[in-house]
């Protein structure tokens, strides 16, 4: 009895302790849930939502960008018809008047000789990526030599870029990168400075031609120094380079384009008639000289400039379509070879050349303008549209440059320059790429220039 009673008031007390424990766990739970816990979990979820709704700054940058992207790529996909009814241009079309319209909004208003600043920069070689990306999609098939898995080689086909995105991509980004480059290396410099056109008349500078959306440019007294003409001209030679390069790419990318056939429409049965008789004659002459050529002609101002090279490039269309289809009546008359018709055309594409050359700046022909417009071939618009945009860029920064050699030519010797009026514009485009100490002409590039001892005694 006395143990059994002990064994109860054991058991009554293992009991008591299980019901003070049960207590004290509960009173424990209680506590994780105390004004103290809830407040931190109130004040977390009110610190997630201060968090939601004020992002910081790096997620709201990446938010921006994403809303950009998404507006770029919708505007492409409807053809910049907004309205959403079908009556929207072409893929290809969309996409070069992009590229052509971010260049203008980054780089138009490169006023001074300067580096860009890094959120353009940045800007500029993101969105340029985000609509390049389109070309990694456009593929061909080439032949692949694989192993198989006894050991034999086989042939397969593969998909690859196609071939000429894969070979001017690259180069463009190199000439693109080259140019950012030049406008750093500008970053430091301090023989000249930039003088508003609202400052008083004491304070101005000089500036080149009727420039008068564009700052004035002061340097010393004295001009630059020997070291800052040297570093300047390199700059010039180095976007020279660039010039050409785009150029000749923008110029292939165009050749490859097909002629439309509203452009055909307009055009007239004869080319002669487009030459007129004084270029006709001197294109089919025994003896031709391209720069003598270009000396006859009128070349005061733009208009006229284009207006020659819309008839030059009328007359060859004509002739080669009329090649092409192997008309009765021989474009050249019937007593003129096959060879010497190519000659003759081939006279009339170098004076295209030596005018784009010439006038780098020069608004694009009417034969340009239609191939760009009615061109669908994706790839080819994004080329031209790349290309295009920095020649544009790369005449832009040699033009800067002359302006600041113009203010030092005109602080060491001022009576001898004159500032252009604005109808010498295109004979100072023409000076300053043909004049260029280092750099070659676009005869010499084609290997048609001649010997420098020959050029002496001409």
């Amino acid at each position: 009895m006395q143990a059994y009673s002990s064994e109860q008031d054991n058991g009554e007390s293992v009991e008591s302790m299980d019901a003070e424990q049960a207590e004290t766990v509960s009173d424990e739970k209680a506590s994780d849930k105390s004004p103290s816990s809830s407040s931190s979990s109130s004040s977390n979820s009110i610190g997630g939502g201060s968090q939601a709704a004020t992002p910081s700054p790096a997620k709201k940058k990446q938010v921006s960008e994403m809303d950009t992207m998404k507006e770029r790529f919708a505007k492409l996909l409807l053809g910049e018809d907004m309205s959403g009814a079908g009556k929207g241009v072409s893929s290809a079309l969309a996409l070069s008047n992009a590229l052509t319209n971010l260049a203008a909004s980054v780089f138009g208003e490169q006023w001074k000789l300067e580096p860009m600043s890094e959120e353009r920069k940045a800007r500029w070689r993101r969105e340029v990526a985000w609509l390049m990306c389109v070309t990694d999609y456009i593929v061909e098939f080439v032949a692949s030599e694989q192993k198989g898995k006894d050991g034999t080689n086989m042939e397969i086909m593969v998909t690859q870029q196609r071939k000429d995105l894969l070979m001017n991509i690259p180069a463009l980004r190199k000439l693109d990168a080259m140019l950012l480059s030049t406008l750093d290396n500008f970053k430091n410099e301090q023989e000249y400075w930039y003088v508003s056109r609202d400052a008083e008349e004491s304070e101005k500078g000089v500036q080149r031609g009727d420039k008068w959306w564009l700052p004035t440019i002061k340097v010393p007294s004295n001009g630059l120094s020997e070291d800052s003409r040297l570093f300047m001209q390199k700059q010039k030679d180095e976007v020279i380079q660039v010039l050409k390069a785009s150029m000749a790419i923008n110029a292939q990318i165009l050749s490859d384009m097909n002629v439309p056939e509203t452009y055909m429409e307009t055009l007239p049965k004869n080319g002669k008639s487009c030459l007129g008789d004084s270029i006709y004659k001197s294109i089919t002459d025994e003896v031709f000289d391209p720069q003598q050529f270009l000396s006859t002609l009128d070349l005061s101002s733009e208009n006229k400039v284009i207006d020659i090279k819309n008839r030059i490039e009328a007359s060859i269309v004509i002739w080669k379509r009329k090649m092409n289809h192997k008309e009765a009546k021989p474009s050249w008359g019937f007593t003129v070879s096959a060879e010497k018709r190519e000659m003759f055309e081939e006279r009339l594409e170098t004076i295209l050349l030596l005018l784009k050359h010439q006038f780098p700046g020069l608004p694009q022909s009417s034969l340009d303008i239609t191939k760009i417009q009615y061109n669908k071939d994706v790839g080819q618009a994004i080329l031209e549209s790349y290309s295009r945009v920095l020649e544009t860029l790369a005449n832009t920064v040699m033009s800067r440059i002359d302006d600041v050699l113009y203010a030092d030519s005109a602080a060491t010797s001022p009576t001898e320059n004159k500032v252009p009026s604005a109808g010498d514009e295109p004979a100072e485009k023409m000076s300053c790429a043909t004049n260029t100490p280092t750099s070659r002409t676009l005869l010499d590039f084609m290997g048609w220039g001649v010997e420098p001892h020959e050029a002496q005694v001409k």
